[in-house]
């Protein structure tokens, strides 16, 4: 796969070709370009998306097939059954994974369909293996609180980051992208909210809790201004050792070396946070529909799964407190 000189998707990055590449490689490209200009797709989302129709194409090429217009729903079909079965130095994919890179093969076909490129859509009626219902991970408040508290150790600038960070987290329910997304001036401390930018760089406003909204504060005064003066300067409100924007993975080994200090057993991850943020709203009593406003997600039915998990958890407390349930 292509990448621009900071290791990252370029622009018309796509599976990758050796001589003249054929038909179906450069629809390939144009649906990706078409992703990331249109579309507003992130740079994971597009690397992603690339890995995926690199191996569908390669399985095609084995195949000989190389325009679109030859591409069969047996082809398809046929794709993700390979996926599933193991080869000679490789172990199948999980149902889970299977579903995931059909999601871009069925994107992929579905655009050229629509823009006419191809007469039909080869890939609209296979249909993604089913996956067990997994439901997310979150944390009880107590962890979160003991999580947080070990996040603030000392009062250096890191450590006022690091507080900052996982309040954002937990406390607006974001993504790690999101929040590593964040400029200065997306907090308004003053209305106690934060300006998020989810996928498809789609935007809402969600509100900032005190205890957030003070971990900020503390930051901006006592600890962002010693990492900004490391840099070149940047509009960014997350900042690493050396002035410039957080990056993830430093993010990420921040967060688990808390939950390490925390002595949290369970599997520490962002989306723990975010999974946590949902779970304990609801179980708090709110409505489904402001939870997923609050999330940002696209239908409520990705949200309804957090309802799910509010539920076992009754199932457990009756099952242990209440004297006729056994």
């Amino acid at each position: 796969m292509a990448t621009s000189d900071t290791g990252s998707p370029s622009a018309t990055s796509g599976p990758s070709d050796t001589g003249r590449p054929s038909p179906l490689r450069r629809a390939a490209r144009g649906w990706l370009d078409h992703l990331d200009v249109e579309r507003g797709a992130s740079a994971n989302t597009l690397a992603s998306y690339a890995r995926d129709l690199e191996r569908y194409l390669a399985f095609l090429g084995q195949a000989g097939v190389t325009d679109p217009d030859n591409v069969a729903e047996a082809d398809v079909a046929a794709f993700l059954a390979d996926l599933r079965d193991p080869g000679e130095d490789r172990m199948p994919l999980s149902a889970s994974s299977a579903a995931r890179t059909l999601v871009a093969v069925r994107g992929f076909h579905r655009f050229l369909a629509l823009e006419g490129r191809t007469a039909t859509d080869p890939a609209e009626g296979v249909r993604p293996p089913k996956t067990a219902l997994r439901l997310p991970k979150a944390i009880s408040v107590d962890d979160v609180e003991r999580l947080l508290a070990a996040a603030s150790l000392g009062d250096t600038p890191v450590s006022l980051r690091d507080r900052a960070l996982l309040e954002v987290l937990y406390g607006a329910g974001a993504r790690i992208s999101e929040a590593i997304g964040l400029d200065i001036d997306d907090v308004d401390l003053e209305s106690g909210t934060v300006r998020l930018f989810g996928k498809g760089s789609k935007e809402r406003l969600v509100p900032l809790g005190r205890y957030a909204r003070e971990a900020v504060v503390a930051y901006l005064v006592r600890g962002r201004p010693t990492l900004a003066g490391r840099g070149r300067g940047t509009p960014a409100l997350f900042l690493g050792q050396r002035g410039a924007r957080l990056s993830r993975q430093t993010a990420w080994a921040q967060l688990q070396e808390a939950g390490v200090r925390a002595g949290l057993s369970a599997h520490i991850s962002p989306h723990t946070l975010r999974h946590s943020f949902a779970t304990h709203l609801l179980d708090g009593g709110a409505d489904v529909r402001v939870v997923q406003e609050l999330l940002g997600h696209a239908s409520v039915t990705t949200t309804q799964i957090y309802t799910m998990v509010t539920v076992a958890r009754l199932r457990e407390v009756y099952a242990v407190a209440h004297p006729r349930a056994r």
